[in-house]
């Protein structure tokens, strides 16, 4: 066997290979006589078909898969033997003057197109400067979060009038043009949450309900969601799009969640016994969680910030007509508009996970199993606190980040967000970070900017 590279370009690269049949010969027969071990074909016994039988039905094949399963393994071990860095995958170079007999006496020659990555040193120093945003729970912020969790740990009542922070238990039947009841038409009971009513006019018009009292709202200008639609009458969302009519609302009972009183019971509720004892402990615990959450927000910022600048700074090419051609040859419903249109955002991301790539290598960054566990666990354990802000027992937290990881995509997913984590800490450890106080609507108008 031969194998052999040439340069075409600066990130560009041909490897040949050359296979005679001492290469494959032994392979091959090989695999005949495994195959013949378990054919079952008729006039033989299982296990005593003639190789030459297999030979003569099944040998081109075999030979085909062999010299395939050869070529693979050959141009893997001798991209990893080279230490060569490729980009996407090599690429089969087609030659039409090349035919082959197929008949276990061809000397085969195949090509393969490599992108190489660029060679690149990441430059950062202290003297790269970003602002690390710190942003205050606003007033607005912090009543609306203070009053979603006394409703969790409330109660429910059924008032005898609506308000607008009601839910409306209710019929509801499809009218026809002239007000009257549609034969054949959609009617199904369902509970509307008046909060979340968009149009004022019929917001009012709901407010003030008493059991059996009846009003006509249009159903797309009151809920203007296809999904809220389709769920309150029951039926499809393709449908619920395309749904224009008046419904006759019922009032069959009015539900309200009424917010728990500022005990000791609702504070042990939520944060363990004695942690604390009175209204303003409650608002300070408060506070740090919505601020906490806007940490991440202000993170996030930092974090694209990093992007963005350390990619301007960090300017080499990409073997791009290559990577073109293998995105279209692994993406066989990528069409050529899709590629044009997509094909910066694509390069620009991976212009980045070379830049991560490199931090993580040069700094000898390790990325442990513990690691993915613990972020898969803080994953979940924000998820489950947005419903209730007391945590998971840590043996049952640890069970869900276990389960959770078993999915190959949560493992991959979770194993990227890690590494990113650990690099934009690497970079933070080394450039100039200035903290900046700032209100939380001025830190979105920012943001949006």
């Amino acid at each position: 066997m031969n194998i052999t590279q040439e340069k075409t370009g600066n990130l560009n690269a041909v490897v040949k290979i050359k296979i005679a049949p001492a290469d494959y010969t032994g392979k091959v027969d090989k695999a005949i006589k495994d195959q013949a071990k378990k054919a079952q074909l008729p006039g033989f016994r299982k296990g005593m078909v003639p190789a030459a039988h297999i030979k003569r039905m099944y040998g081109k094949s075999i030979l085909v898969e062999e010299v395939n399963n050869l070529l693979n393994d050959t141009l893997s071990n001798y991209i990893a033997e080279q230490k060569l860095e490729i980009l996407g995958q090599p690429l089969p170079a087609i030659n039409n003057e090349r035919e082959f007999k197929w008949d276990n006496t061809d000397e085969f020659e195949f090509d393969y197109e490599l992108g190489l990555a660029p060679a690149f040193d990441v430059n950062i120093s202290s003297k790269d400067k970003f602002t690390q945003y710190v942003i205050k729970a606003d007033k607005e912020t912090l009543e609306n979060r203070i009053k979603n969790i006394r409703r969790s740990y409330g109660k429910m009542t059924n008032p005898e009038v609506s308000t607008e922070e009601d839910v409306l238990y209710a019929e509801l039947t499809q009218l026809d043009a002239d007000g009257s009841v549609l034969e054949g038409g959609i009617t199904n009971a369902a509970t509307l949450r008046l909060d979340q009513i968009k149009d004022k006019k019929i917001l009012k018009s709901l407010v003030g309900l008493k059991k059996d009292d009846e009003v006509t709202i249009d159903i797309q200008k009151a809920l203007e969601d296809a999904a809220a639609i389709a769920k309150a009458l029951n039926i499809s969302e393709e449908a619920a799009a395309e749904l224009k009519a008046d419904f006759k609302l019922v009032v069959k009972n009015v539900n309200r969640l009424e917010e728990s009183d500022l005990n000791q019971e609702f504070f042990d509720k939520l944060f363990g016994e004695g942690t604390v004892t009175d209204e303003a402990g409650f608002r300070e615990k408060i506070t740090e969680e919505v601020e906490g959450m806007f940490k991440q927000d202000a993170e996030r910022k930092l974090s694209n910030d990093i992007y963005e600048q350390l990619l301007e700074k960090h300017s080499f090419e990409l073997p791009d007509e290559f990577l073109r051609r293998w995105l279209k040859a692994t993406n066989e419903k990528l069409t050529d508009e899709e590629l044009a249109e997509g094909y910066d955002d694509f390069a620009k991301n991976l212009k980045w996970t070379l830049i991560e790539n490199k931090i993580i290598k040069d700094n000898s960054i390790e990325i442990k199993y513990e690691d993915v566990v613990a972020a898969a666990k803080a994953k979940l354990d924000a998820q489950f606190r947005m419903y209730s802000p007391s945590p998971l027992p840590e043996d049952q937290l640890a069970q869900y980040a276990v389960q959770f990881l078993q999915e190959k995509e949560n493992a991959n997913r979770t194993f990227e967000e890690v590494k990113a984590l650990k690099t934009f800490e690497q970079i933070k450890s080394i450039v100039t970070l200035d903290d900046k106080a700032i209100d939380y609507d001025k830190f979105i108008a920012l943001d949006k900017k």
